[in-house]
């Protein structure tokens, strides 16, 4: 089940949060911020972009990241580079779409 929401034009983490029907520790857990850290995040402290790259990654793109692995992203950026038809006709079948 994808949980993730579509990514506003500004993010704000609390608008996210609430979409999700999260409160602060479950939302913010998920991409290894204290709930005390996120509350401050979401009272306007500047939030360091690794954090808002995790944010978008975790919960607008819907991705787990407790299940990726460095052989997993190998393997992706190997087909991009290496045979880019492969990966595109393997992109397309896992967006739902037939290969053309």
């Amino acid at each position: 089940m994808n949980n993730a929401v579509k990514p506003p034009e500004k993010i704000d983490p609390r608008d996210i949060r609430r979409k999700l029907g999260l409160n602060q520790q479950e939302f913010w857990s998920k991409i290894g911020v204290t709930q005390s850290g996120g509350s401050r995040y979401e009272s306007g402290r500047k939030i360091p972009k690794p954090v808002w790259q995790l944010l978008r990654l975790v919960h607008v793109e819907g991705i787990d990241i407790q299940k990726l692995k460095r052989e997993d992203w190998e393997v992706v950026e190997y087909l991009k580079a290496e045979e880019p038809e492969l990966f595109k006709k393997y992109k397309r079948s896992a967006k739902g779409k037939k290969p053309a």
